[in-house]
Formats: structure tokens, sequence, C-alpha cells
């Protein structure tokens, strides 16, 4: 299958019906360009995807490198009638989404960690970022993925050549317009649509979170708290121990993983 991307060869692959598909040579950001569209009007489902991102956005303010022709860069915009709870899940069950697309079509079986990153042999495979559209009385969510398939190891600049790695440099082969579209098929599924089997996914997220179980730093924390994690809740908030033996859950912010992303102390 062609490795070209292209709203026409990604639709021929598509299982669902997708309301408006916008491809884009190069773009600042696909999240930033459905946060446009979506004050404009633009669908429930509606799909931007780039080949290359000059300003492309991770969580927490970073940057994330997107260079022409290695990776895939999707944003889903949802117009969802979502409770509280359901709003705080969406960024879990869009990894689990990912996981099952990148499974289908390569075989690569890729593990979460909490609570937005996809991680293939200890490695960041592709980062997750969820978005609020404030549209007069009304929001609107823009779910972001960004994973790295065909990337070198000289693709990584910075402190992110340590720490990243992709399908090819783990030695799994996958053309993009079949992920790309294998991503909208699970997407739909899982939170486009009404009838998600919640707790299913939250079962799945489990057995995919490499972060259970784990010893963490709370690095998001002045003195960077120690714990130990125990659960992800079904809000797929995590629940951890602290030092001083307190549990609680975490629905914020970032965890540090010993062993994983150079935290070795």
């Amino acid at each position: 299958m062609s490795d070209t991307l292209s709203a026409a060869l990604i639709e021929q692959h598509l299982s669902v019906k997708c309301p408006q598909l916008t491809y884009f040579d190069t773009i600042d950001s696909t999240n930033s360009y459905l946060k446009r569209e979506a004050l404009s009007g633009a669908p429930h489902g509606s799909v931007a995807i780039a080949n290359c991102q000059n300003a492309g956005r991770g969580r927490m303010g970073r940057s994330f490198q997107s260079p022409p022709g290695k990776g895939i860069y999707l944003s889903l915009l949802l117009r969802p009638k979502l409770t509280e709870d359901e709003f705080l899940c969406v960024t879990g069950m869009a990894a689990v989404a990912v996981c099952r697309a990148i499974q289908r079509t390569c075989g690569a079986n890729v593990g979460i960690k909490w609570i937005n990153d996809l991680v293939l042999n200890r490695k960041k495979l592709a980062g997750i970022l969820v978005e609020n559209a404030i549209i007069g009385n009304e929001s609107a969510l823009i779910v972001g993925v960004g994973i790295n398939v065909h990337h070198t190891r000289e693709d990584f600049s910075g402190d992110v050549a340590d720490i990243a790695t992709s399908l090819t440099m783990e030695g799994f082969s996958v053309s993009r317009t079949s992920l790309a579209a294998a991503m909208i098929d699970e997407l739909y599924s899982l939170i486009g649509g009404e009838n998600t089997d919640r707790a299913a996914c939250l079962d799945e997220y489990r057995r995919r979170c490499i972060t259970l179980g784990q010893d963490v730093r709370l690095i998001w924390t002045e003195d960077r708290q120690r714990a130990v994690t125990l659960d992800v809740d079904e809000r797929f908030g995590l629940v951890v121990r602290l030092e001083n033996g307190t549990v609680t859950t975490v629905r914020s912010g970032e965890v540090s993983v010993r062993g994983l992303y150079g935290y070795v102390e």
C-alpha cells in the first residue's frame, strides 16, 4: 500500500464515514487548525492530518517534533455531549484507540505511560494532546495524535533523541495510509460514537499501562514526591501511594517512571 498521505487515499481505506477530512503537506499544527475550524462551524467528526507540522504541540506546553514524510500528525474534532466523568476519560480512551490501530496494522503491542504517551520497548512512540475549544456556550474537543512511523535516530534532536523511537526503528513495517485510516476508525469507534463500551476500554488501558506497579515521581510537585502506582480508576485517574502511606488519585500533571525516559535514581 502507498505510504503517501492524502485525503483520497485514506478515505479509500476507512470503515467509517468521515464528514470532513482535510490533508496538509505542511501546517502549523493540526490541533490549532481544527480549533480554528471549530469556531467556523466544522462538524463533529472532522479530521485534519498533516505530512509535516512546523509548530506541533504536546502537553505541558512542549513542542512535538514533526518532520516531513516520517510520521502521522492527526487531529479529530468532537462536539460530544459529555458528562464530567466522560470528559476526563477522553485522553485515556484515545490512547487505547491508537494502540489498537497500531497493533491492527503492523502487529506492534504498544504500552501506555499514564496518561498520554504510547511506549514501545521503553521508548516514546507517540503522544496525545486533548484540548478544549470554547464556542459560545458550547465546547468542542480536539484530540491530537502524533506517531513516529519512519523516523530514524537522526530525525530526533535535543533531549528527544534519548527517549523517542519509531515503528521503523523497532523493526515494524507499516504504510502511513493504512495506519492513518485505522486510527480514524478506532478513534470513531471509541470516542466518536454513542455506544462506547467504556468499561472494556478501561480494562484494556489498565492492561497496557506500563505505569502501574511502578515507583514514580510526581514531577509537577515542588518536591517531586515519590510514590508507588496502584491502579487506574474509572475516570482514568492514577491511584498512587505516597511515601507517607497516603493513597491519593492523580488527575492532572505528569509522572516520571523509574527506569523510563532517563529516570534512574
